[in-house]
């Protein structure tokens, strides 16, 4: 047998390294394609010109094309099969990726454990995304829920890792250069700088998204993301297309600008939550709170924690979990990220 039906629950052991196939060199016709998808328009990441003011050598492309990347390359060997993308965690990005970076992707099993039904069982990888050169550009832990191919089969031993909750802000890694000592407000789109925000602050972003169809398929695709899940009608028992959850993100990253038009770069990714399935014709909404607040070494910058959340059109205004801890059917996506921003 030639073709590769995809690796099962049983299929994975702790310790495994698996350097995925397909490295990708990345163009300025991603950045183009990227923010056609979504409304994107943070202006470190759209002028070459803004970019070397703020101590950059060029308009680096955005933070989630890089995650988007490396994700798509862990999906053949890690979630083919997946029922769902569960959650992230311990997530860094390294250094900007720029035009002409030739990405790969390699994942470490970190923890196994078979879910009470017997059907399906959780994996946990850490997973690298290296540039040419050899060096990460990004790390993150998720866990997925991937199906059992013999229901009948031993599952390994589980093992379920300990896991930080925050990447502590000491940790983050801002890019070499990075100066926003001479930041301009006025092209970024907004006043509003580091000492604006307090924490404990919610912000709605106003603006709303209806997917549609060839949409997210299209964006899947250009992630080259092969869960069948995303594309085969005939893989869920409703026949609906399931939305790449990466595709929420990026929809609730970009309708973030308004509102947090100066939270320039993702540095870190400390939790996240593909809270309820979204489907084709769903209108996205998003909303932040600020969780937490840190000072960088690098000149005039300052890194804000927040939690951006994505919910369905008519969800109540910032609202989450209900009286029994468990989300709101109406929410799409919790994700609690740290961004850098001009002190």
């Amino acid at each position: 047998m030639k073709t590769n039906p995809g690796r099962f629950f049983e299929d994975y052991r702790v310790g495994e390294v698996i350097r995925h196939a397909v490295p990708r060199t990345l163009s300025g016709g991603e950045r183009a394609l990227y923010h056609a998808l979504y409304p994107a328009r943070h202006a470190l990441y759209s002028s070459d010109a803004f970019a070397r003011a703020c101590g950059l050598p060029a308009s680096p492309l955005d933070d989630l094309i890089a995650f988007h990347t490396v994700f798509g390359k862990t999906v053949p060997d890690i979630s083919l099969n997946a029922v769902a993308n569960l959650g992230y965690a311990e997530g860094r990005w390294l250094a900007p990726v720029y035009p002409g970076d030739t990405i790969r992707s390699e994942s470490e099993v970190i923890g196994v454990k078979e879910n009470s039904n017997g059907q399906s069982g959780n994996v946990y990888v850490r997973t690298r995304g290296l540039n040419q050169h050899g060096e990460a550009v990004l790390e993150y832990v998720r866990w997925v829920m991937v199906r059992k191919r013999r229901v009948e089969a031993p599952a390994p031993p589980a093992v379920v890792p300990e896991l930080r909750k925050v990447v502590a802000a000491q940790d983050l890694v801002v890019p070499q250069g990075l100066d926003f000592s001479a930041y301009d407000f006025a092209l970024a789109g907004e006043r509003h700088r580091w000492g604006d925000y307090e924490i404990g602050e919610t912000i709605d972003h106003v603006d709303g998204v209806t997917i549609e169809e060839a949409e997210h398929m299209l964006a899947t695709r250009l992630w080259q993301n092969t869960a069948k899940v995303h594309f085969d009608a005939t893989f869920r028992p409703d026949g609906r297309r399931l939305i790449y959850g990466g595709h929420v993100i990026s929809l609730a990253r970009a309708l973030s600008f308004n509102g947090l038009a100066n939270a320039q770069m993702l540095v870190a990714l400390n939790a996240g939550a593909h809270a309820n399935p979204c489907f084709a014709g769903d209108t996205v909404r998003a909303w932040s709170e600020v969780l937490d607040k840190a000072e960088t070494a690098a000149p005039g910058v300052g890194a804000l924690r927040l939690r951006l959340v994505a919910a369905k059109a008519g969800a109540a205004p910032f609202a989450l979990k209900g009286a029994d801890g468990k989300y709101l059917p109406e929410v799409l996506l919790d994700l609690d990220v740290w961004a850098l921003i001009p002190r």
